[in-house]
Formats: structure tokens, C-alpha cells, sequence
């Protein structure tokens, strides 16, 4: 009697488990979670998009905030979630510069993520104080060979795109400039703005109102094409620096053992939703290029972007651990 108690037990709980499995996704709530601040671009798209990917999806779609250690506190919430598809990390340049970057991270962003899809891409732009003779990427090139060491650029944070990007110029038009660090893109504008600091490499948005204005000049945007927000300025390609194609990048991720259906319908709907004019114009407006790819095509997007962050980390010995 007790056997056959235990088979039916058995039974039921393996019809169960089959049932569980078979569900279809989504089954419950979505959630995006943004390792960073409210406010910031990746919330502002994780919030345009949780609507109508909620309409697409069925389910409720629903942004949590989870900052703070430079994003290793939300992108490990994520890692540690179940690995189910209703978990979706909305992250940027930061999670590719851990992976290249640090070594004593709690979780492993290539082992324990599986790229769902990238939203688009950011440029981040160089621009000078008015007073600095200088108004192309060439003259600041033979102004910092005529003056080595003595002009300063300020970035937002150490190991940032922003300071990769300054380190890239460095190295491909061999000059040297000085290096400030502050805490944050305002701090860092503010000082170009003062007059502390000669070079400005920040992204966009913030910044567009002072050049208007010419309290900033502009010299070049340092993606491949021109920025939406300042057509008239040339990339750094165009400036003469060859292959100087250098951006940020916001993308979705979820844990890695994600069954593959989740994952390519995720993939399918959030690359739908990134072109809705209503998510679409607001990352135009927030400095980024709409260029979505799947899942294959943004994992190798990822692993080229980190070889490429760690090389020009080893030139300019940027270490972050």
C-alpha cells in the first residue's frame, strides 16, 4: 500500500513538473530591472518600453531600480534570478567594462548572462572651453603635441567609456594630455565649463545646450555616423583618426540557463518595441542610435567590445580591481 502511495506521488509530482515546464512564456510578471538610478537613460528606455512590451508579451511588464557598486548589485540580482525569462537585466557599456575590467565580480557576465538583444547605440562626443585655440580634432592634436602634458581633459569616473575613449585618442594620434576624473558627467562639465579643464568627453544630451550656446565647442563625435542631435559635427573617422569607431551600447540580458524560447520571443518583442516611434524617439533624443541586434549577432558585438576595452585598458593601465 505505502508503494503504491509513494508511485502516486511519484506520479503527480513529475505530471506537475511536466506541466510547470510546459507553460507557456510568459507566464507571470516581467520584470526589467535597471542597475541604475531613476532617471537615467536606461531607465527612461526601460520605462518607454514597459508598456507596449507588456501589451506584447501578455503579462505585466514592471521596471525595478536596483543600483548602486556600479551596477553589481542589480546585474547580480539578475544573475541570481530564476533562470525563466521573466527577469531582464536593462544594462549598458557598464556591464561589458566589468567583463573586461574586473576580475573579483560575484557573478561572471559572459558565463552567467545570455544577451537578448541590443537597443542601440551611444556616441560620446569631444568638445573644448571656447578660449582653447582649437576647432577640429586636428588642431587638438598639434596644439597637445605642441603642449605635452599640459592639457587637461575631464571624464566622468575612472575605467568609464568616457575615460576609454579619451585613452584611445591618446594612443591612436600619440599625444598626451592629463587626465582629471570626477564623479559624475556634471562635475566633469562643469569644470570644462570653468575653465579648469581644456577637454570635455561626456555624451551628448547634457552638453548640447552649451554648445548652442558656445560656452563648449564641438570637435567630433566619436561613433561612426554623426550624431541625430549635432548633425553638423564630424565623427572622428571623418577628423582623420582611421578606425576610430568607439560607443556605448544599452542592451537586455537574462540569466543565462534561460530556455531558448524565452529568450528569441524576448528578443523578438523588445526589437519590435525599440522601433516604436514613442520608444524610438525618446533614445534619439537621449543621444542613441536605434540599432537593434538578436541574441547571436549582440553576443558577438559583446565579446569584440570587451577585447577591445581590455586592449586599450593594458596601453593605458586602467585596472579597476
Amino acid at each position: 500500500m505505502n508503494t503504491q502511495i509513494s508511485r502516486t506521488v511519484f506520479i503527480m509530482a513529475a505530471l506537475a513538473a511536466g506541466s510547470a515546464a510546459a507553460q507557456p512564456f510568459p507566464s507571470k510578471v516581467v520584470r526589467l530591472v535597471v542597475p541604475f538610478p531613476a532617471g537615467g537613460s536606461n531607465d527612461v528606455v526601460a520605462r518607454a518600453m514597459s508598456q507596449p512590451l507588456s501589451q506584447a508579451l501578455g503579462q505585466s511588464v514592471v521596471v525595478e531600480n536596483r543600483a548602486g557598486a556600479n551596477t553589481v548589485i542589480g546585474t547580480e540580482a539578475v544573475a541570481r534570478s530564476p533562470a525563466d525569462g521573466h527577469t531582464v537585466l536593462i544594462s549598458g557599456f557598464t556591464f561589458m567594462s566589468l567583463a573586461a575590467l574586473r576580475t573579483k565580480l560575484p557573478f561572471d557576465p559572459l558565463k552567467d548572462f545570455a544577451p537578448v538583444t541590443r537597443l542601440g547605440t551611444q556616441p560620446f562626443i569631444i568638445s573644448v572651453h571656447p578660449s582653447l585655440p582649437a576647432k577640429s580634432i586636428k588642431e587638438l592634436i598639434a596644439l597637445a603635441r605642441a603642449r605635452p602634458g599640459q592639457l587637461v581633459y575631464a571624464v566622468n569616473g575612472f575605467g568609464t567609456a568616457q575615460h576609454l575613449s579619451g585613452e584611445l585618442l591618446k594612443a591612436r594620434s600619440r599625444i598626451d594630455m592629463k587626465l582629471v576624473v570626477f564623479q559624475g558627467g556634471a562635475p566633469s562639465t562643469i569644470a570644462v565649463l570653468g575653465g579648469h579643464a581644456s577637454v570635455l568627453i561626456s555624451t551628448l544630451p547634457p552638453i548640447v545646450q552649451h554648445i548652442a550656446s558656445g560656452k563648449l565647442r564641438a570637435l567630433a563625435v566619436t561613433s561612426r555616423e554623426r550624431s541625430i542631435l549635432l548633425k553638423d559635427v564630424p565623427t572622428m573617422m571623418e577628423s582623420g583618426i582611421e578606425d576610430f569607431d568607439f560607443s556605448g551600447a544599452m542592451g537586455a540580458f537574462a540569466p543565462s540557463a534561460t530556455p531558448k524560447p524565452a529568450l528569441d520571443r524576448l528578443a523578438a518583442e523588445i526589437m519590435r518595441v525599440v522601433q516604436l516611434p514613442e520608444v524610438k524617439d525618446g533614445m534619439l533624443r537621449d543621444g542613441f542610435a536605434v540599432v537593434p541586434l538578436g541574441p547571436v549577432e549582440y553576443d558577438a558585438f559583446i565579446r569584440a567590445k570587451i577585447q577591445e576595452i581590455q586592449k586599450i585598458a593594458k596601453a593605458a593601465n586602467i585596472k579597476l580591481d
